[in-house]
Parts: structure tokens; C-alpha cells; sequence
């Protein structure tokens, strides 16, 4: 079994920003022991340099293995330069082991590509994991980070570049069966009770193909600060609320998601601040 926190928006250095349920949503968090902690983006609110280095100072109180990928909020200022200097890639992907015995780096090979996936022209041809796979290895995990973030503006994109990349990383997992999990900030599909549509990615369209044809098992993300899951063809898209911001719709609190990867199941879990615990879904492989 794999255990995965998924936290999103802390927002760090805004007025919004509440460090009391930031540190009681890290007792909680550090008290599960986690295998590894997904973050999706907004560790800052205006990406300027100094609260980037306060934003060090609080992520350090996390106990488990910590994965970050920038959001919106990160990239204003010149903040996604200071995001790369200060706490790592803005993209990366990595091979894990739930027994936390490998964490390795994936870097960008050609290798990579499997020809039998490929058409003549380049296309990649769809085959459904049944066909030809072993069940999922859960205690093997392929996990890819994606910058969605765009300069001082709201919106998000992942590009081409970045979306043949990923395909490439997610070739190689597809084909040797291993549990797949992306993350990015902005959501791929419309997330309810956040009001009037904005701020989804540009290629929305194409990156919500590429994940599907792949048959990612989970895509993480942020952004709307309200957290859902979305079963779309054989993958989860589960968004997580803010962990420490006041910029709150409703009376929805502050959260954090829990996954439960076993054999045969995904179990998702939403943890709200000083409330019972939910559950988002549960669902089969």
C-alpha cells in the first residue's frame, strides 16, 4: 500500500495566509507519515524573493519525503525564476518506491519512446492497457510534475515542449505497468461550486487527451481552492482545497486529500480543518 498527502495553496506571505492552521494542518499531516507529500502550487501569494525564503523556513516542518510544483501565484514577480533557484525544477519527474527505497530522477532520454507505440506517422497509436499489461505495480510509481504557470498572469498552459515530455515519461510507465500520478496546478477539468469558469489551462484539450490515451491512474491539482474528484475514462482527477489561506468560497474549510493506493483501489480521502473526515471515492483499477 502507498500512502500520498496532497496539499495545494498555501499562499504564504499574504494577508490571507493563517499560520495557526498551517501549523495544526502540519501536526496532522506529519502524525499520518505519509509516504510522500504531493504539493500543487501557490506557496506563495506574489512570488517575491522573501517569501520564498519564509516559505523554506515553514515547508521544512513537514516530516515526509516533499514534492512541490509552482502555481500562478508563484510565477508573478519573476517569482518562477526564484521558484527554480530557491526550491528546485519546475518540472520534473521521478520513479518511487512506496517503501521509500528509490527516488529517482527521470531525465529527459529519447530511449525512451517504445516504436511499438508509434505509428508511420508519429501518432501515438491507441492500445488499452488490457490488451497487453500486467496489473499496476502500486509499489512502483511514476510521478511527473508540470509547470502550468504563466508570468503575471492568471491563467495556465502547458505548452508542447512540456506535454511531448511527459508523453515520453509516461510511455515508459504505460508499457511496464507502474502506478501513474501527475501533478499540476491548474485544474484540467471545471471543478463546481467555484463559480464562472476562468483560469483553466489554454490546452486543456490536448493535455486532458494525453492523460486519458495514457491512462494516467491520478492527475493532482489546485488552483480553485475547493477540492473534487472527476472520474474521467480510466483516470482520477482530484483537486485539493487551500491548506492555510482564508481566500475560502462558502463555507468550504481548509483541507488537505489523502490517497490510499492498494492493489486494486485508489481511496480518497478529504481532510478538513477541525472537521470529520470525508470520503471523496473509491475506486477500482
Amino acid at each position: 500500500m502507498t500512502f500520498i498527502v496532497h496539499i495545494s495553496d498555501l499562499h504564504i506571505g499574504g494577508t490571507d495566509f493563517n499560520e495557526d492552521v498551517f501549523f495544526n494542518n502540519v501536526d496532522t499531516v506529519n502524525d499520518l507519515n505519509p509516504d510522500f507529500i504531493i504539493f500543487t502550487g501557490d506557496l506563495t501569494n506574489h512570488g517575491y524573493y522573501a517569501e520564498y525564503i519564509k516559505a523554506m523556513e515553514y515547508i521544512k516542518f513537514f516530516k515526509s519525503m516533499f514534492f512541490s510544483i509552482p502555481g500562478n501565484h508563484d510565477a508573478r514577480n519573476l517569482g518562477y525564476e526564484t521558484f527554480q533557484k530557491l526550491i528546485g525544477e519546475r518540472n520534473w519527474a521521478r520513479n518511487l518506491s512506496s517503501k521509500k527505497e528509490k527516488n529517482d530522477k527521470i531525465p529527459y532520454d529519447d530511449t525512451l519512446k517504445k516504436e511499438s507505440m508509434l505509428k508511420n506517422n508519429g501518432m501515438k497509436e491507441i492500445i488499452k492497457k488490457s490488451d497487453f499489461k500486467c496489473p499496476v505495480n502500486v509499489n512502483n510509481i511514476t510521478l511527473v510534475g508540470l509547470d502550468s504557470s504563466e508570468p503575471d498572469i492568471s491563467d495556465g498552459s502547458v505548452g508542447r515542449p512540456q506535454q511531448l515530455w511527459m508523453e515520453e515519461i509516461l510511455t515508459d510507465s504505460y508499457i511496464n505497468s507502474t502506478f501513474s500520478i501527475v501533478a499540476i496546478h491548474h485544474h484540467v477539468l471545471p471543478i463546481p461550486k467555484t463559480g464562472r469558469e476562468r483560469n483553466i489551462l489554454f490546452d486543456a484539450g490536448d493535455i486532458l487527451k494525453s492523460l486519458t490515451d495514457f491512462e494516467v491512474n491520478m492527475v493532482l491539482s489546485g488552483h480553485k481552492h475547493v477540492p473534487y474528484l472527476w472520474k474521467v475514462e480510466n483516470t482520477l482527477f482530484a483537486t485539493a482545497g487551500s491548506f492555510s489561506s482564508l481566500k475560502l468560497r462558502g463555507s468550504c474549510p481548509n483541507s488537505f486529500n489523502t490517497y490510499e493506493i492498494e492493489e486494486d483501489h485508489v481511496e480518497a480521502i478529504l481532510k478538513p480543518y477541525r472537521k470529520d473526515y470525508v470520503l471523496l471515492g473509491k475506486y477500482e483499477f
